[in-house]
């Protein structure tokens, strides 16, 4: 690790960095009425919206990698600058005052399907993929979830067949985001399907443009169409490519499943729809003072306090260096019930204004918080599946009872599955 760069140093290289190639970001104040009133919990784009801010993504990413900052921490025979993690804190604390593209193409192939190979992956498929993530030239999605499995995820279906140093995969995924312009996929595979479900998971770094993979979109009650359903026909994978030991997958899954909780529960879903906007809403429409309207706001800024704080307490692990534990269960736990909340709120105010569509500024909008949230509480493990978690692993509760015999000894609570 390099020890003559000192943190002062570094952010003096950041600035000129960002200096050269960004401008500085605005000062943004909500007004109510004025620009767009969309304040979404998922991304929906029209293609050709999508294609332009990929390209934006991608174009920032390279630039940004190619003067070395973008991957701050990783290592230096990938592409990384082995600098600690105060040096990324600061970049990107650093970077958020400029303009920069979205990023958020990005966010599940950096947030976890690059540790996970990172972590398990042979040299030769670190050195082909990580690199070329964290520059920006491909992008990954994670394939986990199933139409069958539901949040059992020791339960998929989808198997892998080997054939000398090859294998087969056949199989259907669902609720896979940005599915439609990944290059890579991390998947999970049912290897030997006579031993118990948690011993026979074999994960792959799989070609999402291989002969014999799908991509459909799936329409969302908001109108739109952020998730997908991937299918596999005997799409050719090679032994190189495999992640862990063969039948040992569940312990690989278990590094990504706690690094999306981390994203999704640390992450910034939801911003959109902050305490202030349901103060401007509720001032807007003449109940700001009412006590039963106030108390419920108090509700919705005391809850977001107490999730933000308990979030930078769980990312200071992180940061240290320790892998994402089952308080990131805690954190996305408290993500879903605080959107709901907001929504509960945003129902009891607008009445059918959320419903019905007359035209007045950031009312009728509101509805895509509400359709949004149920998709939020599946996205990462079910509410349920988070309180299992919590309950055994962090209060030390008895197990849930299992409900089949052919993994004695495992956790049920632990077979959480992912919408992606």
């Amino acid at each position: 690790m390099p020890t003559d760069l000192t943190l002062d140093d570094f952010l003096a290289e950041a600035k000129t960095f960002l200096d050269d190639h960004a401008e500085a970001r605005p000062e943004e104040k909500f007004v109510w009425g004025e620009g767009s009133d969309r304040v979404g919990l998922l991304d929906e784009k029209s293609a050709e919206e999508e294609a332009r801010e990929i390209s934006d993504a991608k174009e920032w990413k390279a630039t940004e990698f190619d003067a070395g900052f973008g991957w701050i921490v990783g290592p230096e025979e990938y592409g990384g600058r082995a600098l600690p993690r105060s040096h990324q804190r600061a970049y990107d604390g650093l970077r958020s005052g400029y303009a920069v593209p979205s990023q958020q193409p990005f966010g599940i192939g950096l947030g976890m399907v690059a540790p996970t190979i990172l972590a398990h992956g042979i040299p030769h498929v670190k050195d082909r993929y990580l690199r070329a993530m964290y520059r920006g030239d491909i992008v990954g999605c994670q394939l986990f979830s199933e139409p069958v499995a539901g949040s059992d995820l020791a339960g998929i279906q989808t198997r892998a067949e080997r054939d000398g140093d090859e294998w087969h995969v056949t199989g259907q995924k669902v609720w896979t985001s940005g599915a439609q312009y990944s290059d890579i996929g991390e998947i999970i595979t049912r290897t030997s399907p006579d031993k118990p479900k948690h011993k026979s998971l074999t994960m792959f770094v799989v070609d999402m443009k291989a002969p014999g993979v799908e991509v459909r979109p799936l329409r969302q009650m908001t109108g739109g169409a952020s998730f997908n359903e991937v299918f596999f026909e005997e799409v050719v994978v090679h032994d190189s490519h495999r992640l862990g030991d063969v039948d040992e997958g569940w312990t690989v899954a278990l590094t990504t499943l706690m690094n999306e909780r981390a994203a999704i529960g640390g992450g910034i879903a939801g911003a959109s729809m902050s305490s202030s906007r349901l103060i401007e809403l509720a001032h807007h429409l003449g109940i700001g003072r009412d006590p039963i309207v106030r108390q419920q706001l108090a509700d919705a800024y005391v809850r977001a306090a107490v999730a933000r704080f308990t979030n930078l307490r769980a990312m200071a692990r992180i940061r240290a260096g320790q892998l994402p534990g089952p308080e990131m269960s805690i954190a996305k736990l408290a993500l879903t019930q605080n959107l709901q909340h907001v929504a509960d709120t945003l129902a009891g105010i607008l009445g059918p204004r959320l419903v019905a569509d007359s035209g007045e500024w950031g009312m009728y909008a509101m509805s895509e918080i509400v359709l949004g949230v149920p998709g939020m509480r599946v996205a990462g493990g079910t509410d349920e599946v988070m309180r299992n978690i919590v309950g055994e692993r962090v209060l030390g509760l008895p197990k849930e009872p299992r409900v089949d015999d052919k993994a004695p000894g495992t956790n049920r609570a632990e077979t959480a599955s992912t919408a992606q």
